[in-house]
C-alpha cells in the first residue's frame, strides 16, 4: 500500500532499482522517465541497499513519540467529569483549564456520545435504541413508488423524451400509470429484512404480508415475533385482519407517536436504502423488471451487504451466530 500522493508505487520503485542497478543507468535519467525528483530516486535507492525489497514499501506515518500528548490521568478525569456532570467540551475545558479542542479530541477517542443522545439523569444512550434479541420487535412499513411503463420512464429516456411527454399528456387527461406498494418488515435486533410488492396497502394485504414475513424470519432462525411496530394507518390501527394476524403469531401491536415517523426509524431508513440500492439503483425497463431484481437484492442485503450499525457485518450474522451467512 502506497501513500495517496506518492509519485512512485512499489512497482515504480522496483523499476527505478532495476534501471539504476541492473541496467547501470544514471539516476538522473531514470527519475526523469519515472516523473520524480533526484532526491526521491536516491532515497529509494538508499533504502533498497539498506533493507532490500522490503525497503521499497512505505513506512507507517505514525509518530514514534508524542511529547505533548494528554496524560492518561487527565484523559480519565475528562471522561469522569463528562459522565458525572454531563457537560460539553467547552464547559469541561473551562473547568480543567484546557483547550476545548483537546477535550473534544479526548471525548471522541473514548467514544463518549453526544449529550443530545443521552438521558441526562442516568447518562444512558437513548437516541439509538436496539432490542436485545431477535424477534423482540419487528418494524413494518409501506413504501409507495410509481409504476413503470413498458420500455421505461423518463429516468431511462430523459425528461424531454417521447415517453416523458406521453406521461405528462396522460396526467393532464387524468390517466395515470398508478403506484405500487412495497411492504417491508425489519427485525430490530438483527436488521434482517423482508419485502414484497403489492398493488395496494389494504388491511387484508397487510395482514397476509405479515404472515409471510414471519415465515421468512422463521426460515432464517427468528422463530417468534413478540411485537410489531407500525404507523397509525387504518390498516394497522383499526383492521380486524391485522389483529387476527398478530394473534396468530402471538405478537403485540406497537404504534408510532403521531406525526413522529422517527419512532419507526429503522423501517424508514430501510426504505431509503431500498431507494438507493434497488428502486432507483439502475434504469429499469418495466415494473416487472424492477420486481424481478428485488429477491436478489434482498438476499444481498441480508447475507452479504455490510451494515454500519452491525460493525460492517450483514444482518444474518446476528441470527444463530451467523449461520448461513453466505447461503
Amino acid at each position: 500500500m502506497h501513500h495517496r500522493n506518492a509519485r512512485l508505487t512499489v512497482h515504480g520503485r522496483r523499476l527505478l532499482i532495476q534501471r539504476v542497478v541492473t541496467d547501470q543507468r544514471p539516476v538522473a535519467h531514470v527519475v526523469k522517465e519515472l516523473g520524480c525528483s533526484r532526491q526521491t530516486g536516491y532515497k529509494w535507492l538508499a533504502r533498497w541497499r539498506a533493507e532490500g525489497d522490503a525497503g521499497l514499501h512505505d513506512r507507517p506515518s505514525n509518530a514514534h513519540r508524542v511529547p505533548h500528548k494528554t496524560p492518561p490521568a487527565t484523559e480519565a478525569r475528562i471522561c469522569a467529569l463528562r459522565q458525572d456532570r454531563k457537560l460539553g467540551p467547552a464547559r469541561l475545558a473551562a473547568l480543567l483549564d484546557m483547550p476545548a479542542s483537546t477535550v473534544h479530541a479526548v471525548l471522541t477517542r473514548h467514544n463518549l456520545h453526544r449529550l443530545a443522545w443521552l438521558d441526562r439523569p442516568t447518562g444512558q444512550l437513548i437516541r439509538r435504541y436496539e432490542r436485545d434479541r431477535p424477534g423482540e420487535l419487528v418494524h413494518v412499513d409501506v413504501k409507495k413508488v410509481g409504476r413503470l411503463r413498458d420500455g421505461g420512464g423518463w429516468r431511462v429516456h430523459g425528461r424531454d423524451s417521447d415517453q416523458a411527454r406521453l406521461a405528462r399528456a396522460e396526467q393532464t387527461a387524468g390517466r395515470r400509470v398508478g403506484f405500487e406498494y412495497v411492504h417491508a418488515a425489519i427485525d430490530d435486533h438483527t436488521r434482517l429484512a423482508y419485502a414484497e410488492i403489492h398493488t395496494d396497502e389494504k388491511a387484508g394485504t397487510c395482514a397476509g404480508f405479515l404472515r409471510r414475513a414471519a415465515a421468512h424470519f422463521a426460515e432464517h432462525g427468528i422463530t417468534r415475533i413478540e411485537r410489531v411496530m407500525t404507523d397509525n394507518a387504518w390498516s394497522y390501527r383499526r383492521s380486524t385482519a391485522w389483529r387476527e394476524a398478530l394473534t396468530d403469531l402471538g405478537a403485540q401491536a406497537r404504534y408510532t407517536r403521531a406525526y413522529r415517523p422517527q419512532t419507526n426509524g429503522k423501517a424508514e431508513r430501510f426504505n431509503r436504502t431500498m431507494c438507493d440500492e434497488w428502486i432507483y439503483a439502475r434504469p429499469f425497463t418495466s415494473s416487472q423488471d424492477r420486481a424481478n431484481a428485488l429477491p436478489a437484492w434482498l438476499h444481498t442485503y441480508n447475507h452479504h451487504r455490510g451494515h454500519t450499525a452491525l460493525a460492517g457485518q450483514p444482518p444474518i450474522t446476528r441470527v444463530n451466530n451467523g449461520a448461513g451467512r453466505y447461503s
